[in-house]
């Protein structure tokens, strides 16, 4: 898998399960020097950590503060290669239900911190440098043909053009940045709405295609909001 994937400093938010949890695995098997953030480490994650090239980073809650400082100095004077802004939440609105305090919730953590996370970081970032957003297709309006899910889609749509700021700003500095759909997944922020049968791909399957995706990055197509199959997506 990602056999292409060049050898390079990572950093993964919400590092500890789901797609994040499989992007570590992948880019630990390839030999990347990998930090995995998250705010509490998991099993399966900790299993990895045998291995020299992993370090896990706790205490990381990007949509704090005190969380985006931990990181701050835990990485401090350290080159970053890619950084992959994959930590999110998901809750579920109706107009029957608008719940303002749960939107507000995934305005703060979906698209205001990954863009204060990746501001905190500049300093480790350097020409050649990509950032990769992973966003939502729900976050796009001209795909929005069932309504609903308020928070969701408007801390996607708000991330979306935000990323493509970031990616006109710092594109003099030769830093690229990708928009990622990572596809229908089956994981466990998806369950928990209720159901069990959600999604049609696996983590892994979601995290070789976007890795793929971030293997292909450069100021060429930087800004460009992609589906984890290749497809460019509607805004």
């Amino acid at each position: 898998m990602s056999e292409t994937i060049s050898k390079r400093t990572v950093v993964i938010t919400g590092a500890n399960r789901g797609i994040g949890l499989a992007m570590v695995k992948i880019c630990q098997q390839n030999g990347d020097n990998v930090y995995a953030l998250c705010r509490k480490s998991s099993k399966a994650l900790d299993e990895l950590a045998t291995h020299t090239n992993l370090n896990i980073i706790e205490s990381i809650d990007i949509s704090t503060e005190q969380g985006v400082n931990n990181a701050v100095v835990a990485l401090k004077a350290t080159p970053i290669d890619l950084l992959i802004n994959n930590a999110g939440i998901l809750r579920d609105e109706s107009l029957a239900d608008l719940n303002t305090a749960t939107i507000s919730e995934q305005f703060n953590i979906n698209a205001l911190a990954p863009l204060v996370f990746s501001h905190a970081l500049l300093g480790n970032l350097s020409k050649g440098s990509k950032i990769a957003m992973i966003t939502s297709r729900m976050g796009s309006l001209t795909d929005n043909t069932s309504g609903g899910r308020y928070g969701y889609r408007m801390s996607k749509a708000a991330l979306n053009i935000a990323s493509v700021s970031l990616a006109q700003d710092l594109a003099p500095k030769g830093i690229s940045v990708g928009i990622y759909h990572p596809g229908y997944v089956q994981t466990d922020m998806v369950n928990t709405l209720g159901k069990t049968d959600n999604g049609d791909i696996s983590s892994d399957v979601a995290a070789a295609r976007l890795l793929s995706l971030m293997d292909s990055l450069t100021l060429a197509n930087s800004g460009i909001f992609k589906h984890s199959n290749g497809e460019t997506l509607p805004w």
